[in-house]
């Protein structure tokens, strides 16, 4: 890549020139403190755990004892140690989840076999793992500096899925198996892959010390994993001398790399101060223990003021990733109270507004829309959840707060609450009543406006590319829809499937025609390159024209500009109302501007649908489990719709065959073409629910021709 074009993807968006030069002499100093680094990676290799004076001057036995009796710092409750009351507790009130958390310990442990993202269960061997083997193209990472590895390929290799297995996310469910059953199969597994994953990573050096952030991730569940194996037999003074000294290579580590931008910081930096404020708090025998504590508070909440936006919303535009960052604020926020570390109320608050976002977004099936990007990533995950499974993170929200609008009516309570908040954690949640179903909402600082009552959802995406216009986790997705009815999900965002596994399948399911919106003359909404995975143009610039919510109904208008730089201009409106006791929807697309253009009228379905195109025009989309149905009846456009394959992920590296209706048509500008959104359910008569959307004004023409 050319001096040029690195500079000007640097300053994309919007950057002040004394931005501009802090960043550029940051990266000179970052390119030399590297340099220093690749001399020094033997030294620090070999390097034991540096303690603090106090601690550096016990014998070995004196140490191990010292850890196994302390009773400050705390952890959270459920993994207390001698947990005898947590296993009690997890066998009473998840006793199915506690037989797969039992088999799939014996899985891990016996046939080194789990799975990955969303992908089926991978086996990796029943000899010594090779943590560097990409599992899904059988590439091997080299053991090259860790900054020289190029991380995209398109070769079919995922560096995703290879450091999701070196998360060691799956060393966790070893350990809460056998604080359940006090197997000790399962803590002598977790000794023998350390043990084999130290000597195939050598510090610095490996695919698996690329990114900080993944070093601060595996350190959050290292240390989840060694309070649950601290008293096991297998811990003995030498095993207790390595987990120190990868404890602190690991935050030496994430010190040295820190992934901080002067023009904007994402979910990276945010992870990378999270396990340095984990490590400093959970381990005040290391000698830098207490500059990463107070480094990493320090930063968490500053990033919280810059990431997170006013209303609650992550600000690189993502639910996904808004999930991600959540677990980061709220585990670590829960952890700072047990440890009596003061956090100022107004993060708490912010804290709250974040909960109260994902109780607004999530769908009536208690399922999250997968706004711009997810790698179905999370923070702590002692339970695995798909990567549109939000819903856990609200009953946490709602112990903690005491707030009965973050219990869902009918959704069990998640095992993270007995083991992050204990047996009180749990009780406070029992003793909530069920929430209120959610009611419309906007959140305009993050573009999203829902529109719902009861059974009735449809979410209107107004959103930038974020991250204040230097977007790398967006989609060219201004003005697209999702559509909940009947207890079924019908027009849904298709989701990421993959990032640098499969650059053009990465390109298609950010594009512009993947999404429920209108797409003119083929091009995308905000400027992508295929070879360019993680940068999005900000072109589009959605903005709301107006935002009314009624008992009757609901009205949201917004525009976004980005077809003004086709030869001939245009700008895309979209108006949705929700007519309440109607119980249906319209949309509005109007296109202003000059000149003919191919308009592609697009609503994306979700997977396991029926849809046909009537021979009336009316489109229908049918739930063949429950009967649900969805009719979309256009006006004004002139031609039969047509289907277009596609497919929809619900899940990092899984994906389904699903089902796209496009109105095509060549058209000069103005143009305004009308749907109504008329859901049935099965008991519903069909003639009297599309009658009741004939006063609309529908315009030219009652219904496509």
């Amino acid at each position: 890549m050319g001096t040029f074009t690195k500079i000007r993807r640097m300053l994309r968006g919007e950057v002040s020139v004394r931005t501009a030069a802090l960043e550029t002499l940051r990266r000179i100093r970052s390119s030399l403190a590297r340099r220093r680094e690749r001399a020094k990676l033997p030294q620090f290799d070999r390097q034991p755990a540096r303690l603090s004076a106090e601690f550096s001057l016990r014998s070995p036995s004196e140490l191990l004892a010292h850890f196994r009796s302390r009773n400050n710092p705390e952890f959270f409750p459920g993994f207390a140690a001698g947990a005898q009351q947590t296993a009690a507790l997890q066998q009473e009130l998840f006793p199915e989840e506690t037989t797969a958390l039992i088999n799939q310990a014996k899985r891990i442990a016996n046939e080194h076999c789990w799975t990955l993202l969303g992908w089926s269960e991978k086996c990796f061997g029943v000899g010594e793992i090779d943590w560097n083997l990409d599992p899904l193209s059988g590439f091997d990472w080299p053991l090259a500096h860790h900054a020289d590895i190029n991380l995209t390929r398109n070769d079919g290799s995922d560096v995703r899925v290879v450091w999701e297995l070196n998360r060691l996310a799956h060393l966790i469910t070893l350990g809460r198996a056998y604080a359940v059953t006090d197997n000790q199969r399962f803590s002598a597994e977790i000794f023998r892959q350390l043990a084999s994953w130290r000597e195939q990573n050598p510090v610095g050096r490996g695919v698996n010390w690329n990114c900080a952030m993944e070093v601060a991730l595996r350190s959050i569940n290292l240390l989840a994993a060694f309070e649950l194996f601290l008293r096991a037999p297998q811990m003995n003074e030498a095993e207790l001398a390595e987990l120190l000294r990868i404890f602190d290579q690991h935050g030496a580590h994430i010190r040295r790399n820190l992934e901080f931008s002067h023009i904007a910081t994402s979910n990276h930096y945010l992870a990378d101060v999270t396990g340095l404020l984990w490590l400093g708090m959970m381990l005040p025998e290391l000698a830098a223990a207490a500059e990463w504590r107070e480094f990493g508070l320090q930063e968490l909440l500053s990033e919280m003021d810059k990431q997170i936006l006013a209303d609650g919303a992550d600000y690189e535009a993502s639910t996904g990733y808004h999930r991600l960052k959540l677990e980061l604020f709220l585990y670590s926020f829960v952890l700072c109270h047990i440890n009596a570390i003061d956090i100022d109320q107004r993060y708490w608050d912010k804290l709250r507004r974040m909960i109260e976002y994902v109780r607004a977004y999530l769908r009536p099936d208690g399922r999250a829309p997968l706004i711009g990007d997810t790698d179905s990533g999370q923070a702590f995950p002692m339970v695995r959840h798909a990567g549109d499974d939000h819903a856990y993170v609200l009953a946490l929200g709602a112990a903690i707060f005491r707030e009965p609008h973050f219990k869902i009516r009918g959704l069990r309570a998640p095992e993270e609450l007995l083991w992050i908040l204990g047996e009180q954690g749990v009780s406070d949640y029992q003793a909530l009543p069920d929430g209120e179903p959610a009611q419309s909402q906007a959140f305009p600082a993050a573009g999203t406006y829902i529109l719902r009552q009861d059974d009735l959802y449809l979410l209107f995406n107004a959103s930038g590319s974020g991250v204040c216009g230097r977007g790398s986790h967006g989609h060219n997705d201004a003005l697209t829809i999702e559509v909940s009815a009947c207890g079924t999900a019908f027009i849904v965002d298709p989701g990421s499937y993959v990032y640098t596994a499969d650059l053009h399948e990465r390109h298609r399911f950010r594009s512009t025609a993947y999404h429920s919106t209108v797409e003119v003359d083929g091009i995308e909404q905000n400027t992508t390159d295929e070879q360019v995975p993680f940068i999005i143009g900000n072109e589009a610039e959605p903005r709301l024209i107006s935002w009314e919510s009624g008992p009757e109904t609901d009205v949201a208008i917004a525009e976004h500009t980005g077809y003004q730089r086709l030869s001939h201009p245009l700008t895309h409106r979209r108006t949705v109302r929700f007519e309440k006791p109607k119980r249906f929807w319209v949309i509005e697309d109007e296109l202003s501007g000059a000149g003919a253009h191919d308009l592609s009228f697009r609503f994306h379905f979700a997977s396991g649908l029926k849809i046909k195109v009537r021979p009336d025009g009316i489109v229908e989309v049918c739930d063949k489990m429950s009967g649900a149905r969805l009719l979309i009846v256009a006006s004004g456009i002139g031609v039969q719709a047509g289907l277009e394959e596609r497919f929809s992920s619900r899940d990092y590296g899984a994906k389904a065959s699903s089902v796209s209706v496009c109105w095509a048509v060549h058209a000069a500008v103005p143009f305004t073409a009308q749907f109504v959104v008329v859901p049935v359910g099965s008991d519903d008569d069909e003639s009297e629910r599309l009658g009741l959307s004939r006063p609309i004004n529908f315009g030219k023409a009652d219904q496509v021709g």
